[in-house]
């Protein structure tokens, strides 16, 4: 099979979990990714990468396509964590969004849901999802309506939400195992 790598950039800890969980059912070696450098790629077949949602970009992908060159031949796979669930047309979103449609044929991708944690984002992202707070507030005092992904979203600040399974990286498991 080879061997195994997976880095993680995550924000309040939901991709580091699956991270984990990946690096344990691999036996695969774990860095986040401030530990990792282009040349300690190149000792691994498989590479894996993940990391957190912020809006539809992947944190920390811009390290892996900058050293795609010299990662060719190896198996790489890509996994972003974000708090929706997964559907084909986010996963289609976000696949475009992220990956030119050459990178799509080298770099397998999969979404996993993960979570929200208001209380452990950094300080700008708090502003940041403070301000979508009000707006879907605005929305509702104006409009009386909210869709189910706003009225869920509205209660996540207020009690933190884990979707996190370990069950969900059986497909990944999977495709490095073939």
């Amino acid at each position: 099979m080879g061997k195994t790598v997976v880095v993680y950039k995550s924000k309040t800890g939901f991709v580091q979990k699956y991270a984990e969980w990946l690096a344990e059912d691999l036996s695969a070696d774990i860095f986040a990714l401030s530990a990792a450098h282009p040349g300690v790629l190149e000792d691994y077949d498989t590479i894996i990468y993940g990391g957190s949602l912020y809006a539809t970009g992947i944190i920390g992908l811009d390290f892996l396509k900058k050293n795609l060159a010299q990662l060719a031949g190896k198996k790489i796979v890509v996994f972003a964590c974000g708090a929706s669930p997964s559907n084909d047309e986010l996963f289609a979103k976000l696949s475009n969004h992220n990956f030119t449609a050459d990178q799509q044929k080298q770099i397998k991708f999969f979404y996993l849901r993960g979570g929200f944690n208001f209380k452990k984002l950094p300080p700008f992202d708090k502003l940041l999802m403070t301000l979508l707070k009000w707006k879907m507030l605005l929305k509702k005092v104006i409009t009386k309506n909210l869709n189910s992904d706003e009225t869920g979203m509205l209660e996540a600040y207020k009690k933190p939400l884990d979707f996190t399974q370990r069950r969900n990286i059986a497909p990944i498991v999977a495709y490095v195992n073939a």
